[in-house]
């Protein structure tokens, strides 16, 4: 299994995980800039973008453990790993799984509480549902959820690039992820577990992964800041990202340089 990815830039990798159920496209704007001060690495996770679903049970672990296996082939030994919801998600189960391999965490607009019942019910609803046929149901329900008021009513080209985005998704790949994160342990152990620095971001408009669920993270997190996107909602690196970009690059910069994170 290797999975598709985009990289650029030189310097301390970063590799940045993608939200469900987008693909590593939505990193378009965090490329482009911050390859200006670090080594920007944006795969595709299992079945999404360029990569193969594969046979595999829907697992979290199984996606973690992927993208080790892409830092072993691309030689590098620790790497900064961040994620966006979904993506969250897989870079709290790498924590879990491969603590040696971080040199810090980015989790925006994840949460580490596992899903309720009813949560569970409702992506197995909407997998089913696009397995038999009924992939409308991603840009009626999954779509509207993911971009802010300020991005749904004054932010046109954005809110198309998504639409796009959600409505170019495998539907295999939908069901399988959707399982995947119904299954997904309570993941604040992992968290208070952490011995690198953590940055948490969150749009201000987030309504899926909401401002409380960042502050519940920083507080299990013994190192750890947290970063407030205005008018941004869940897919906060694609509708603001020059304020995310800013803050990912503060935070990099003080890896870089051995000093803690402020916050």
């Amino acid at each position: 299994m290797h999975l598709y990815t985009r990289s650029t830039g030189e310097g301390l990798p970063v590799v940045l995980l993608h939200a469900f159920p987008l693909s590593s496209a939505m990193w378009l704007a965090q490329r482009e800039t911050l390859s200006a001060v670090c080594k920007v690495i944006t795969p595709d996770l299992r079945g999404f973008g360029g990569s193969v679903l594969a046979d595999e049970d829907p697992s979290l672990d199984v996606m973690a453990d992927d993208v080790v296996r892409l830092l072993d082939h691309e030689g590098i030994d620790r790497a900064v790993v961040g994620g966006l919801s979904m993506g969250g998600y897989v870079t709290m189960a790498l924590c879990r799984r491969h603590p040696d391999r971080v040199l810090g965490v980015v989790l925006a607009d994840t949460k580490a509480s596992a899903d309720p019942e009813p949560a569970r019910a409702n992506r197995e609803r909407i997998a089913a549902a696009v397995l038999d046929g009924d992939t409308s149901i991603l840009v009626e329900e999954v779509f509207p959820a993911l971009l802010g008021t300020t991005t749904a009513q004054r932010r046109a080209m954005v809110s198309g690039r998504v639409r796009g985005l959600v409505q170019s998704a495998p539907p295999k790949a939908v069901a399988w992820a959707q399982r995947a994160m119904a299954a997904r342990p309570d993941s604040f152990d992992t968290l208070r577990g952490l011995k690198v620095p953590a940055l948490v971001i969150v749009g201000e408009e987030d309504a899926l992964t909401p401002l409380s669920d960042a502050e519940t993270m920083v507080e299990a997190v013994p190192d750890a800041r947290l970063t407030v996107i205005g008018k941004a909602g869940h897919l906060s690196a694609v509708e603001q990202p020059e304020a995310f970009n800013r803050a990912v690059s503060d935070f990099i910069a003080g890896l870089a340089g051995g000093t803690p994170p402020r916050g």
